[in-house]
């Protein structure tokens, strides 16, 4: 089984969002979408255009079935408002190329993914890693892991704990430091 990542350095995030911005504007928005707002990336391509035009994001989870409301941080809304520009409003967010008006696959996000892995020189990412991105970043924010147990419908802490990479950077801060 792999294990994916999140991506823990703020700087390299930074990096990241330059090189897809300058490369890709659909992979751009696909990238700042899943480390803003912590949605499962198939949840993330089923979006569209309208889905996007306020400033919360209202959808039903596919995973759980639950309905959720996930505001947008301004970095992300002005991405998106300037994305969706002149987009009929049905559109896919992250339209295919193949068919009319059909979205990318996981599969697609995942190649997305890998790119940005291989251009970086990273290790363990995947599409996962948008979701584990965004809950490493706001635990480290806010060091409330019930609120982020909440949003990712978790039913311990510990879990939470362990799915964003917490508990592994306790255990390597550890191991750096042990000696017999």
């Amino acid at each position: 089984m792999n294990i994916v990542q999140p991506i823990r350095d703020a700087e390299l995030i930074q990096e990241i969002k330059e090189f897809l911005k300058n490369w890709n504007e659909r992979n751009y928005i696909l990238f700042l979408l899943g480390i803003n707002t912590g949605l499962r990336i198939k949840d993330i391509l089923k979006l569209r255009v309208s889905d996007v035009e306020g400033w919360s994001i209202f959808l039903k989870e596919g995973k759980t079935g639950k309905l959720t409301e996930i505001h947008m941080p301004n970095e992300l809304k002005r991405a998106l408002r300037s994305y969706i520009k002149g987009k009929d409003k049905n559109e896919y967010l992250f339209k295919s190329r193949e068919g009319k008006n059909k979205p990318i696959t996981v599969s697609m996000a995942y190649v997305i993914m890998k790119n940005i892995e291989e251009e970086f020189g990273l290790e363990r990412i995947g599409c996962h890693s948008l979701r584990k991105t965004y809950g490493y970043h706001h635990y480290k924010q806010f060091n409330d892991v019930v609120a982020l147990m909440e949003h990712f419908n978790h039913s311990d802490p510990k879990i939470t704990l362990i799915y964003i990479g917490m508990k592994q950077d306790e255990k390597n801060k550890y191991q750096k430091k042990f000696k017999i």
